[in-house]
C-alpha cells in the first residue's frame, strides 16, 4: 500500500475532530470531558482520554449511514477479506455468542451445528442461549503436552455423515498454540454438504498481514469469522471483530447475524475500543516490516532454544498431526517437560526474576508471543531459560494429569444448563451429569459441558488446574473444584 493509497483511520481521526473542539458537554459520560470532574481519572489516564471518550450517536461520527464509523468498518472488511464486519467492543466472546444466536436463528432451530469440541467457553454459552443441538468433533490431541490442536478434513466429514441434519460446522483455528487448520479443504466440505462454515479465529487476527503467516480464514472459503482483534491484532483488550465472508451462506447468515448483534450490543459502546479497532486495522495494513522483524525475532528463540539442547519445541512436532497444515510463527510453544520442569514452575520463576511474562504454562510447556511489531530480548530470555535447574522427575509428574477425554453427552446443554440441579462433592458428582461448563484456565477450552457425565479423570485435571500457580478454572463454584453443580 503506498501512502497515496493510505485510507487512514477515519473513525479514529473524526474522533479526535470532535475531542478538539471547545464544547460545554452536557451529556454523558458524566466526566464531561473535564479534568475537575474527574480528578483521579484525568491524574491516572490523562486529559485526553477523557475529551476522546465520545458518547454514541454523533453526527459525523457514528450517525450518518456514510459516518467515519461505518467506513472504518468497511476498511476492516477489505483489510481481512470479508464482505463485511461488525466492531465489538466485549471481545470475541461476544463474537462468539453472536455466532452461536445467528446459527440459532439459521434454518430450523431444531437442526443440530456441528462443533468442535475444543471450542472457547464463551461459544458454550452461546450454544445455551441459543438453544443449539451441538454435536461435537473432537480435535487433535497432544495428550502428553495437554495441548488441543484442530479439527481435520476426515474428522469433520465423519461427523458430518453421522449427523446428516446438520446445518452449520465450528471449526477452531488457530488454535492457542497457534496450529492452523486446512480452513479451504473444511469450507469446501461444510460448501458441497449445503452448509457455511463458522471460523473461530480469534488468535489469528495477524493473519494475513505478512507473507510469513497464514492467510486470513475469509480469504480461504470461511463464512463468518470470530477474530479476537486485541489479542494479535494490537488493538485495545475487550476489542473484537466479527467478520463475513463472501459465499451464498455468508449471505444467508447476514441478517441474522446483525440480527444477534443487535441482541448482544452495548447502547453504549466505548469509543477508546472502537478507535483501538481502526487505529490497529491501520497499523497491521501498513506494517509488514515490522511484522516481519519479530517473526525474525520469534525463530531466533527457536534457535538459540533448540541450540542449546535442553527444551523442545513443540511446534516441531505438529507434523505429526494431520490436521495442522501451517504454524503461526509469531508463538514459541517450549516443551519445557524436555528439560525436566514443569511450565508453571518455568513461568513463575522467569517473571520473579527477570519480569519475563509468558502467555499461558501448563504442566509440560510455556508459550511465548511475540506480538506484530513487539521486540523483547531473546537472546536474554533464552539465557535465562538455560539457567534453570531441572526439577527432577517433571515429566513423569504430568503424566498423572494428561488431557482428559470428555464424558458421554446426555442431553442438550441448554436442557442441563437450566434444569433443576444439586451441589455435590466432586467425588459424588462422578458418573452424574453437570450443569455446567468448566474450563481450565489457561487456555479457556471447557473440559466439562453442560449435559455431559462427569468422570474421574476430568474431575482431577480440573482440581489439579485450579491448584497450580497460574491455573483458575472458570465456572468453578470455588477456587479449588471441590464441588460441582449436577442435574437433579
Amino acid at each position: 500500500m503506498t501512502h497515496a493509497d493510505d485510507p487512514g483511520t477515519p473513525f479514529a481521526d473524526a474522533l479526535e475532530r470532535f475531542a478538539a473542539l471547545p464544547l460545554q458537554r452536557m451529556i454523558v459520560p458524566g466526566h464531561a470531558a473535564d479534568p475537575a470532574a474527574a480528578p483521579d481519572m484525568a491524574r491516572y489516564f490523562g486529559e485526553r482520554l477523557l475529551a476522546l471518550d465520545v458518547a454514541k450517536l454523533v453526527p459525523g461520527i457514528d450517525l450518518e449511514p456514510d459516518s467515519p464509523f461505518y467506513r472504518s468498518q468497511a476498511l476492516a472488511a477489505e483489510a481481512w477479506g470479508g464482505s463485511r464486519t461488525w466492531f465489538l467492543t466485549n471481545g470475541s466472546s461476544q463474537a462468539n455468542r453472536i455466532a452461536a444466536l445467528a446459527l440459532g436463528f439459521y434454518r430450523s432451530s431444531a437442526d443440530p451445528v456441528v462443533v468442535q469440541r475444543s471450542t472457547h467457553s464463551s461459544f458454550v454459552d452461546g450454544i445455551i442461549l441459543a438453544g443449539l443441538d451441538a454435536r461435537y468433533v473432537a480435535p487433535s490431541l497432544d495428550r502428553r503436552l495437554g495441548i488441543a490442536h484442530g479439527v481435520s478434513v476426515g474428522a469433520l466429514r465423519d461427523a458430518l455423515d453421522a449427523n446428516p441434519g446438520a446445518k452449520a460446522a465450528y471449526v477452531v483455528s488457530p488454535s492457542y498454540f497457534g496450529a492452523t487448520a486446512d480452513i479451504p479443504a473444511l469450507a469446501a466440505l461444510a460448501h458441497e454438504r449445503g452448509m457455511p462454515l463458522i471460523v473461530d479465529g480469534a488468535w489469528g487476527a495477524h493473519y494475513g498481514f505478512h507473507p510469513a503467516l497464514p492467510p486470513s480464514p475469509l480469504t480461504q472459503g470461511a463464512d463468518l469469522v470470530v477474530m479476537s482483534t486485541h489479542k494479535l491484532g494490537g488493538s485495545f483488550t475487550q476489542s473484537a471483530m466479527l467478520h463475513l465472508g463472501w459465499s451464498e451462506f455468508a449471505r444467508e447468515l447476514e441478517p441474522l447475524v446483525e440480527r444477534g448483534f443487535a441482541l448482544e450490543q452495548s447502547t453504549s459502546e466505548s469509543a477508546l475500543l472502537l478507535a483501538s479497532l481502526d487505529l490497529a486495522r491501520h497499523t497491521l495494513a501498513t506494517g509488514r516490516e515490522r511484522i516481519g522483524a519479530s517473526l525474525d525475532l520469534a525463530e531466533r528463540l527457536r534457535t538459540l532454544l533448540r541450540a542449546g539442547g535442553r527444551y523442545r519445541i513443540a511446534s516441531d512436532g505438529f507434523g505429526a498431526f494431520d490436521d495442522i497444515v501451517a504454524v503461526d510463527p509469531s508463538r514459541v510453544s517450549i516443551d519445557t517437560a524436555a528439560a525436566g520442569l514443569s511450565g508453571h514452575t518455568v513461568r513463575e520463576a522467569l517473571l520473579e526474576r527477570h519480569h519475563v511474562q509468558f502467555e499461558l504454562s501448563t504442566d509440560a510447556t510455556v508459550l511465548a508471543i511475540i506480538g506484530p511489531g513487539t521486540h523483547p530480548d531473546v537472546e536474554a530470555v533464552a539465557g535465562w531459560l538455560h539457567e534453570l535447574e531441572p526439577e527432577g522427575g517433571a515429566d513423569a509428574w504430568f503424566q498423572a494429569h494428561e488431557l482428559p477425554l470428555p464424558g458421554e453427552q446426555r442431553l442438550l446443554a441448554r436442557e442441563a444448563a437450566f434444569a433443576p440441579s444439586v451441589v455435590l462433592p466432586a467425588a459424588e458428582a462422578v458418573g452424574r451429569v453437570s450443569s455446567e461448563s468448566l474450563a481450565a484456565y489457561p487456555p479457556g477450552i471447557p473440559n466439562l459441558m453442560p449435559g455431559e457425565v462427569i468422570t474421574a479423570e476430568t474431575v482431577a485435571y480440573l482440581q489439579h488446574t485450579a491448584a497450580a500457580p497460574t491455573g483458575h478454572v472458570r465456572g468453578a463454584l470455588d477456587p479449588q473444584v471441590a464441588h460441582l453443580r449436577v442435574v437433579a
